[in-house]
């Protein structure tokens, strides 16, 4: 039987390492796995294959991340199944050069080897700098201006 520990570590590793198609493996059939700090609030995803496409969808940018899970720490807790994380992702984007760490913490429930509830704490902000992602996603939480409004408020 896999602890939920090793299930977590298949996890981060996987994210860097690949192969991602194997990713959502880790998950039960029905899961319900949360970005409660994306700025977003993308809604949640709820099977296996809502997550077979999130992990096997390609990154909206021609960035490569070349990164590793690093200060790892894992507590487990009075519930057998539910662990947290504590891990960064630290690594360097291989089309600039640039360094990056992306700070996260997970909140995970984990049954007979598979993640049947996750709460995915992400620096979303140091997450879309090193994709190259920072501009669009400020843009798309700016509010919108209306062309109504705009209409009514012209002589």
């Amino acid at each position: 039987m896999t602890s939920p520990r090793e299930t977590f570590l298949r996890l981060v590793n996987g994210v860097c390492d690949g192969p991602y198609e194997d990713l959502a493996d880790l998950y039960a059939e029905q899961t319900h796995v949360t970005h409660p700090f994306h700025p977003l609030n993308p809604a949640p995803l709820l099977s296996r294959g809502e997550l077979h496409e999130h992990f096997t969808s390609p990154p909206p940018v021609g960035r490569t991340l070349n990164r590793k899970p690093v200060d790892v720490t894992i507590h487990e807790t009075a519930d057998p199944e539910v662990i947290v994380a504590e891990f960064a992702y630290q690594g360097r984007v291989d089309e600039t050069g640039e360094a990056f760490t992306v700070p996260c913490v997970f909140v995970m429930r984990i049954r007979d080897g598979l993640i049947i509830e996750s709460r995915d704490y992400i620096d979303h902000l140091s997450s879309a700098r090193a994709w190259g992602q920072l501009d669009s996603l400020l843009t798309a939480l700016r509010p919108q201006q209306s062309t109504t409004m705009e209409s009514a408020a012209q002589p």
